[in-house]
């Protein structure tokens, strides 16, 4: 029996040696994919900027030169991405008890601050081509773009499949999209050149993409901010998760419920429940971890038991 001056706490899982338990096998395996496809997408885009900035220099082309840029922050932002999944998959130790998850999260804050940066930049340059034109050369944008859109279009293609699994991948993936925007504005910009000779063209393109990029930017480091603070993650509703755990019977009382993300797609839940009878912590604990497994996607959990007699003696030294 569990005594007023006593209180039963349950973890799950009960292991704490290695961060890994919080990965299911999926998850683990999604992580050794993301790495291989970070991998290439990084060879790929590496090459192809080196082109880019090259024929963006002799064609005189911001549109082309801007999106050489993007694709240079998008060799940077890889590449730590790349560090980050493979540091994320080391295991735990006693001063990093969640073992080094977090780096993803900060990677792809780094990513979108990098990415917002940079688009600023290509936005003030575009203003000063507005007011004064220079000329570009039409044809070379059009060749070279043409090339960085299909070297864009497999990159894209390659990340597509992971990145909503983690917000690392994920602004990896908004980098190289970003990329593709850019080189379809390059070919818009070129073609127009030629057609209409509308040299502005090329710097107002630039700033059409850029925008679009601070936007979807804007809400990764949002969400990357979030995970730092602790926030509830996005997609639970607190009130609910309280709720259907009132439900499970023997629940008198939830209290202190808090509900994090440790890294992308792994939330924890930590909770005091107030019981009827102690007599049965263990049933209502099973029952209570399969709800939060089941219905709200929190495998990690831990919940404290407290007696009513215990919860009142809390409750009056709180006030």
């Amino acid at each position: 029996m569990i005594s007023h001056a006593h209180h039963y706490h349950d973890h799950q899982p009960h292991s704490q040696d290695d961060a890994r338990h919080l990965l299911l096998p999926h998850q683990d395996n999604d992580r050794r994919i993301s790495q291989r496809l970070l991998l290439i997408v990084l060879v790929l885009t590496f090459t192809y900027m080196l082109a880019e900035a090259i024929g963006g220099y002799f064609a005189n082309s911001l549109a082309l030169l801007s999106d050489a840029g993007h694709m240079f922050t998008d060799v940077a932002a890889l590449a730590l991405s790349l560090l980050a999944v493979r540091f994320a998959s080391h295991p735990a130790t006693p001063r990093k008890t969640y073992g080094f998850y977090r780096l993803e999260i900060l990677a792809a804050l780094i990513n979108g601050v990098m990415l917002i940066v940079l688009s600023l930049l290509i936005c003030f340059e575009a203003y000063q081509r507005i007011r004064h034109p220079e000329e570009v050369k039409g044809w070379t944008l059009i060749l070279i773009s043409s090339g960085g859109l299909i070297v864009n279009l497999i990159s894209a293609y390659l990340l597509s499949r992971g990145h909503k699994e983690t917000i690392n991948v994920r602004g990896a993936f908004l980098h190289v999209l970003g990329d593709l925007l850019g080189s379809v504005a390059a070919v818009a910009a070129g073609v127009l050149i030629i057609w209409r000779g509308w040299r502005w063209a090329d710097p107002v393109f630039s700033v059409i993409i850029s925008v679009l990029i601070i936007y979807s930017s804007w809400r990764l480091v949002a969400d990357a901010v979030n995970i730092l603070l602790e926030g509830t993650p996005s997609h639970i509703n607190i009130a609910a998760v309280e709720q259907a755990m009132r439900t499970v019977a023997g629940v008198r009382a939830v209290h202190d419920l808090h509900i994090w993300t440790i890294t992308s797609g792994r939330h924890a839940v930590t909770v005091h429940v107030v019981v009827n009878d102690a007599s049965e912590s263990y049933r209502i604990l099973r029952e209570l971890r399969e709800l939060l497994a089941e219905r709200f996607a929190l495998t990690h959990s831990t919940i404290q038991i407290e007696d009513p007699t215990f919860a009142t003696v809390v409750n009056f030294k709180r006030k």
